[in-house]
């Protein structure tokens, strides 16, 4: 696939944006990027610092679910390439509000889409979530999702993301959109919200403060690296088969109490800082990635082992106090300053 000259990233000052735009700029430097973000309460300008010193860097705040931004910004940006992150992506929220999951997840992914035709986009590519499959039982381990597995969602979040995959689907095949979807297991890793689970245990057990574990904590997931799924995305972007699905996956599956045991290991600290909360309803029980396809067509393959992806994530968080710090605060939603 021809190299693109304008990116436009939706979503990019969240975690998992973030660190994609790092990655393109450092991956594609002649290529112009511009991130797209509304700086809902998981977006932090401050995340962006950086990339904001790079020439062929630009930030517009905006929704992707307002119309006329977007064609605006469409217009203006007139991008190659759209990859979109943009999404509400926390399951106990969206379990309290699911018209705003419904709103950006699957109405802005529309928006966005319809911008694309307008404008003659190339490549749209939509960033979804192992979790539009449901859950697999604990008593098979042999199990995986393939791209093939039929989406059965069990929240709001991920209902909200497979009606997102669905349409991106209905385009390819009415409106011959360029698009593609990629489906990534649970990422850990540098800027991520301290209200997920690898962070939020990291800055309790530093702090000598519970660490909440739901129901057994014998909930399995399968966990990559930030930097390995941008890697994977990219090449889903560049080199993916026109209405492609590529399931990502970091083949490390855990239990949430070993997620934890982990931590406290490698902060010295007591396993009794671990403690047991009421289960969450319709808590997903086993995540589990075949990655079979993308390996095979793109040759994929997770290069960051769990423990030294969970040692630079520790040593992130703690060579940066101040970025937690602004979040705690709330300081960090004013769009200014930075880690």
């Amino acid at each position: 696939m021809k190299k693109m000259d304008v990116m436009l990233i939706t979503g990019g000052a969240g975690f998992i944006g973030t660190n994609f735009i790092y990655h393109e700029l450092s991956r594609h430097p002649g290529m112009r990027i511009v991130c797209f973000d509304k700086l809902t309460y998981a977006g932090n300008l401050g995340n962006l610092k950086q990339a904001l010193q790079n020439p062929y860097f630009s930030f517009v705040r905006g929704d992707i679910a307002d119309p006329d931004a977007v064609e605006r910004l469409f217009a203006r940006v007139r991008p190659d390439i759209v990859v979109n992150f943009a999404a509400e992506s926390h399951v106990d929220r969206s379990i309290e509000d699911p018209g705003l999951f419904l709103r950006t997840n699957i109405l802005g992914t529309q928006v966005l889409m319809d911008a694309c035709r307008r404008f003659g986009v190339r490549r749209f590519h939509q960033v979804s979530t192992d979790e539009v499959y449901g859950d697999l039982p604990l008593s098979m381990p042999e199990l995986r999702f393939t791209e093939k597995t039929p989406l059965r969602a069990s929240s709001p979040y991920s209902a909200s993301k497979a009606s997102a995959d669905l349409l991106v689907g209905a385009y390819v095949r009415t409106y011959g959109l360029n698009a593609t979807i990629s489906r990534c297991s649970n990422n850990y890793g540098p800027y991520q919200f301290p209200e997920k689970l690898i962070p939020l245990l990291i800055q309790n057990a530093s702090a000598d403060k519970p660490l909440p574990i739901y129901g057994t904590g014998c909930n399995v997931r399968d966990w990559i690296y930030v930097a390995d799924h941008c890697q994977a995305v990219d090449l889903v972007v560049f080199n993916g088969r026109p209405g492609g699905v590529y399931n990502i996956g970091g083949d490390c599956e855990l239990k949430n109490i070993d997620i934890a045991r982990r931590i406290c290991s490698a902060l010295n600290k007591p396993d009794s800082l671990i403690t047991f909360v009421p289960d969450r309803p319709g808590h997903d029980l086993r995540y589990a990635m075949d990655g079979s396809l993308i390996r095979e067509e793109l040759g994929f393959k997770p290069r960051t082992d769990f423990e030294a992806g969970l040692c630079r994530t520790i040593a992130w968080y703690r060579d940066n106090p101040g970025w937690l710090d602004r979040i705690s605060s709330g300081e960090y939603k004013s769009g200014e300053g930075c880690l």
